[in-house]
């Protein structure tokens, strides 16, 4: 009987941990993915937000200060696209994981110009006016990553003195890049977008891990917690049952001179064990009763 109670108890010991291992382990996996892609999502965001840095300054700052020079050669350092674009250049020599992007539909500079699922990044913000930003996911050579893109849109009318026609461009410019791209732009238009493309190996590396180790412990507690749970069990309920049981098959069987089962405990086996012995000096008299 004893064997039978603690492997009933076991069973539904083995039920509920199994059950709170896989509620437990279905939650925190779902957490642990959700936090470590908002990771990646805010390092692309703060990539993109440098990007918009540097062109910041380099149209506050830099653009006005070549303006002499421009009239002699095309500086392409005064283009905040291109500062941008070579700033963070540096960044993705040294992590290639990483990317930075103004993939335009139709660039000055080719090495802009948008391609497969750019283009229809930059269509759908074409389409879409209210579109201020898409968020994505892509699998590139070097893994899974995330990407965050944003509109570039013509909102500065002196973008199209350089952008609006070949007559209209600066010539040192046509000089350098030709007259067959980066025109026809017109004011409020979306002509591009900038992409920023952030890896989620790492991050989705160390969420892996992290769940491993809490599914880890968690299994070992629950494991300690049955293991303490089978001994107080056994010495509290099976134990004194057991030996009650025995003390009743003794008595069952005419031996009423069996040793009292003493026990100090308060609790529903002791009240039982008091039960028993007030039975046991019930039968003891009637049996003595039945001989005389």
């Amino acid at each position: 009987m004893p064997l039978k109670l603690l492997l009933k108890i076991n069973l539904i010991l083995v039920l509920v941990m199994a059950l709170g291992v896989a509620i437990s382990g279905w939650i925190s996996r779902n957490l642990l993915q959700q936090q470590a892609q908002e990771e990646v999502l805010y390092g692309a965001r703060l990539m993109m937000e440098q990007a918009s840095a540097v062109r910041a300054y380099t149209s506050g700052q830099i653009t006005n200060l070549l303006q002499e020079q421009m009239k002699t050669e095309f500086l392409p350092q005064s283009v905040p696209s291109y500062s941008a674009t070579e700033v963070l250049a540096k960044v993705q020599r040294n992590h290639p994981q990483y990317f930075y992007k103004e993939a335009t539909l139709n660039p000055t500079n080719p090495r802009d110009r948008a391609e497969g699922w750019e283009v229809d990044i930059v269509n759908a913000f074409r389409n879409n006016a209210e579109l201020k930003e898409f968020v994505g996911q892509r699998d590139t050579p070097t893994g899974r990553s995330l990407y965050v893109a944003r509109p570039l849109r013509i909102t500065n009318p002196s973008c199209l003195q350089c952008h609006s026609s070949v007559e209209a461009a600066p010539p040192t410019m046509v000089a350098k890049y030709g007259p067959s791209n980066g025109f026809g732009w017109q004011l409020n238009e979306v002509v591009g977008a900038q992409v920023v493309s952030v890896p989620m190996a790492l991050p989705l590396q160390r969420a892996d891990e992290a769940f491993k180790l809490f599914m880890a412990s968690l299994v070992g507690v629950f494991l300690m917690v049955g293991i303490v749970l089978n001994l107080m069990i056994w010495f509290f309920v099976v134990r004194p049952v057991t030996q009650l049981s025995a003390l009743a098959d003794r008595v069952s069987q005419g031996e009423l001179d069996a040793p009292e089962f003493n026990t100090r405990s308060r609790d529903e086996i002791g009240v039982l064990a008091q039960s028993f012995s007030r039975m046991r000096t019930s039968v003891v008299q009637a049996m003595k009763m039945l001989e005389n």
